[in-house]
């Protein structure tokens, strides 16, 4: 029987589609297994996580199902001119970035260029061919302050995608965005 393309395309290895996670210090960071758990659903997916030190408060590292990186794995990786630089390495591989959550204090220094951490080198060294999508998360008072608007704005004035607050009860006890 004559062999048909689609059946020869079907066969081949699919093309993994890579995204990168970045999630920072909100209490909203303890729902990081279920996020990557959901993503890992979606097929053809493969997922990379990188975390601010501050959000590793919230979640346990074995409870992710991936790679995931932190502040020390970019000084462990470089020794020398030729070393990989993983900033840039996970820049390279990424097709999509999620910062889920983005607390206040991470999008303060993305809007200002500050880039102290793995995460917010990755973010100030990224494609803005590719997309970034971001979703800021913090206790009803910090999101109302003045600068949070501004901030969000710079970011989209970047090119990166806001994926808006809900309002609920925070863990704070108050009901707010």
């Amino acid at each position: 029987e004559p062999e048909f393309p689609a059946k020869k395309s079907s066969s081949a290895p699919q093309e993994k589609y890579h995204v990168l996670v970045g999630v920072t210090g909100s209490v909203a960071a303890l729902k990081l297994p279920l996020l990557v758990t959901e993503l890992l659903k979606i097929p053809g997916l493969e997922v990379k996580v990188v975390t601010t030190e501050r959000a590793k408060h919230f979640y346990k590292a074995q409870e992710i199902p991936v790679t995931l990186y932190s502040d020390e794995d970019e000084w462990r990786l470089w020794n020398g001119r030729s070393d990989p630089v993983l900033h840039i390495e996970l820049r390279r591989w990424a097709d999509l970035m999620l910062v889920a959550p983005l607390d206040a204090n991470t999008l303060a220094k993305l809007a200002n260029g500050i880039c102290d951490n793995l995460l917010t080198c990755v973010i100030r060294a990224w494609d803005l061919s590719k997309p970034l999508l971001f979703c800021p998360a913090m206790n009803t008072a910090m999101w109302e302050h003045p600068l949070t608007a501004q901030q969000v704005e710079q970011l989209k004035g970047f090119g990166y995608t806001e994926i808006p607050c809900v309002v609920k009860k925070l863990v704070c006890g108050d009901e707010g965005q």
